[in-house]
């Protein structure tokens, strides 16, 4: 009997679904500003890593070189992400209503 009264009790959600769109609004704009963030200090990593080559005070290339290819995979992520959000924007904006 306990089980019944437990399904027919319908439990509020602890948030308006103003409330938890904002959150979700407010997740995403961190998302990406983390993430433009990350890729920013991967390039400036690389370029340091570079410098540091060239100046001779870095004698191992290998570890420059992987600092490069993060940073380039980090700014392909990051520009794939930006294209997906113009797609979405763009389909969205398609839309009848």
């Amino acid at each position: 009997m306990e089980a019944l009264t437990a399904l027919t009790t319908i439990q509020q959600p602890s948030q308006s679904p103003q409330s938890q769109l904002r959150q979700a609004e407010t997740s995403f704009s961190d998302m990406l500003t983390a993430m433009v963030g990350q890729t920013d200090a991967l390039q400036q990593a690389a370029d340091q890593a570079v410098q540091q080559v060239h100046t001779g005070d870095e004698k191992n290339l290998h570890d420059a070189m992987i600092a490069m290819e993060k940073a380039d995979i980090s700014l392909r992520y990051m520009v794939q992400v930006r294209n997906k959000a113009i797609d979405a924007y763009q389909e969205i904006m398609r839309m009848q209503v």
